[in-house]
């Protein structure tokens, strides 16, 4: 007897990969926030510092959850894997080029007492901070507009679109919110640890990017509503069946992206949440509170995040040259088997993975001063 049935095991799914890029941007989200912060933050060598030996124990643990997100949409959705990296290739290449400023950058930024050598790395982690999020907020806002992808009768895929085509207004502001997020969420939590200087240039720029969460995820919304057409399934589909995006009848209509949210209420505490946290966010840091001004930013971050998935569901990857072979989570999915082996792996290795996450911030927490590292120069970054 099957534990879980398929259309269950698909909804699963959506809810698995959804809270694996939800744990990349609550972790990673802070640390790219430093790092692009970094050069206004800090006026200093030694300022510098402060901010990087807040987030340098465990940038690379917190990657975790992006190589986590990333293989399970390959495992999961393997035709969304497929289509998506074909498409998106370059923009990708773009993304993953730009993390290779990290680990050279935190590991040898401060081996040398060169100045010219320090600032360039300094630029490097800047670079490494704001070009992911701005990828994958560009990315984000076109899954609205529908990207220009078709299969064949041998569900081949075939991409009609260029690098540019990426480049669409929409989709550019989606890419600067999710700075502004990653900045706000960064910046708390930069303010939990460290002093002096380095506290005060952070505390206003945590100010600047709440206040540019709140008005982009509006700005976001009303755009939305009035000016772009959603997709709505119009014929019957089998959730159970296995995956062929070719059954099905897909319609371009005003307004269909806040179809949830008339249907299912409760779903508009997503943007609420989103919004409301945010304003929280300028508030407590106004108010110099850093430890809830960071579980606000945490808040507002899943708010958002949540609101453009509730808005989507169940589309993974529309498309808008063939908006019928538009890829949702009951035909991409992988087979039952897969899935089933899948959560049976996840249930076991997520919660290890949260154990020791938090038992390293537990044993490396504490605040960081211009003082700390002159008596630690040749240990700390």
């Amino acid at each position: 007897m099957e534990f879980i049935d398929y259309t269950t095991l698909k909804m699963v799914w959506w809810l698995l990969v959804g809270v694996l890029w939800l744990g990349f941007a609550l972790t990673e989200g802070f640390d790219m926030g430093v790092g692009m912060l970094l050069p206004f933050v800090g006026k200093t060598d030694e300022e510098r510092r402060v901010a990087i030996n807040a987030v340098a124990p465990h940038w690379d643990g917190n990657q975790v959850w992006l190589i986590l997100a990333a293989g399970a949409i390959f495992a999961a959705w393997p035709i969304v894997y497929a289509t998506t990296f074909s498409g998106f290739y370059l923009a990708l290449m773009l993304m993953l080029f730009s993390l290779f400023f990290r680990p050279v950058g935190f590991d040898y930024r401060s081996k040398l007492q060169n100045k010219q050598w320090r600032s360039t790395w300094d630029w490097g982690l800047f670079i490494s901070g704001i070009v992911p999020p701005l990828i994958l907020g560009v990315a984000f806002g076109n899954l609205f507009l529908g990207v220009p992808f078709h299969y064949d009768d041998y569900l081949r895929s075939y991409y009609d679109g260029n690098f540019f085509l990426l480049l669409h207004p929409f989709a550019v502001l989606s890419g600067l919110l999710a700075i502004a997020m990653f900045a706000m969420h960064g910046g708390a939590y930069l303010m939990m640890r460290c002093g002096g200087d380095v506290y005060d240039r952070t505390r206003q720029y945590t100010q600047y990017a709440a206040l540019a969460v709140l008005a982009l995820f509006a700005i976001e919304g009303i755009w939305l509503y009035f000016g772009i057409d959603g997709y709505v399934i119009s014929s019957a589909i089998d959730t159970g069946a296995p995956a062929n995006p070719l059954t099905k009848t897909v319609e371009i209509t005003a307004g269909a992206w806040f179809h949830n949210y008339s249907e299912y209420p409760l779903t508009m505490i997503a943007p609420l949440v989103g919004l409301g946290s945010a304003a929280l966010v300028f508030l407590f840091v106004r108010m110099r509170r850093p430890a809830l001004a960071f579980l606000f930013t945490t808040c507002s971050m899943f708010g958002i995040i949540l609101t453009g998935a509730f808005a989507l569901f169940p589309f993974i990857l529309p498309s808008s040259t063939h908006p019928s072979h538009s890829l949702t989570i009951w035909d991409a999915a992988s087979s039952e088997l897969t899935l089933s082996i899948m959560l049976v792996a996840t249930l076991l290795f997520v919660p290890i993975i949260l154990i020791y996450t938090v038992w390293c911030y537990a044993k490396l927490w504490g605040s960081y001063s211009v003082e700390d590292i002159r008596a630690n120069e040749h240990t700390l970054y």
